[in-house]
């Protein structure tokens, strides 16, 4: 996954901003006991004090980082709750491994992300090593023109195999290929497979796979996720590639 850059205030800035916000978060009786000479003063000492401990303000961020990380993940726990049906058992979705199986595993993913590229043997060591392991993808053509095209291929190839078994060949294909992934080489991808190109390239226009990418698109805004691969593995969501080892203990979690 991509990570975001963050651009933080300098030390004398975000230390007034911090002094300001102590002064106005006051209640408002204790703040008209202050003069205005006083909140200088004050200010002045607080200021002081985060530009000599400025290990104070890291402490602060990395906590509000946490809050913030903790806020997440209880959003997407309940829109997990909440989309429940559509996210594990939709009509359009792909189901590798046990159909049946009593453990599900969700994998958002782009063909164009290079993470999704290095998680891919972690997807096959899961379902090699967990026969009840239902293992869904969901599209999230998010990397360009050619992942929208690669995505609709991808789909269309999915209609003409429900049971998956000739779709896993060519998603390994298309994923763990070189070069970038758009129409042509996923069609080239689909041909080598075995796939019927005529109702396949009929197929790719339908309303079907029009239906499937939006639904994936909707779910990842609804439970956030923002970068490929992600997982949701019962009701939390894993985000990034973080590798077999961290996902059998998410799985183990859910038993």
């Amino acid at each position: 996954m991509t990570p975001l850059i963050s651009m933080r205030p300098r030390p004398a800035l975000l230390a007034s901003l911090i002094a300001a916000a102590m002064l106005f978060a006051a209640p408002a009786s204790a703040q008209q006991t202050f003069s205005d000479d006083q909140r200088q003063q004050i200010e002045g000492i607080v200021k002081e004090y985060l530009l000599a401990h400025p290990e104070v303000l890291q402490d602060a961020m990395n906590a509000l980082d946490k809050k913030q990380q903790e806020a997440d993940a209880e959003k997407a726990r309940t829109s997990i709750k909440d989309n429940n049906a559509t996210l594990f058992n939709s009509p359009h979705q792909v189901v590798l491994g046990n159909p049946q199986g009593t453990t599900t595993m969700v994998e958002f993913f782009d063909y164009n992300c290079g993470y999704c590229k290095k998680a891919l043997p972690d997807m096959l060591t899961l379902l090699q090593s967990d026969p009840n392991l239902r293992f869904v993808l969901k599209e999230f053509p998010v990397l360009g023109e050619g992942s929208v095209e690669a995505a609709h291929v991808a789909v269309a190839a999915r209609m003409q195999d429900p049971t998956g078994k000739k779709y896993i060949e060519f998603h390994q294909k298309l994923l763990g290929g070189r070069g970038p992934a758009d129409k042509a080489r996923a069609l080239a991808v689909a041909k080598e497979v075995g796939f019927d190109m005529a109702r396949l390239e009929k197929d790719m226009n339908s309303d079907e796979v029009k239906a499937t990418i939006d639904e994936d698109m909707k779910l990842a805004d609804a439970i956030g996720v923002n970068g490929t691969p992600s997982y949701v593995v019962g009701g939390e969501l894993v985000v990034g590639a973080v590798g077999v080892d961290a996902l059998k203990e998410k799985m183990a979690a859910q038993k």
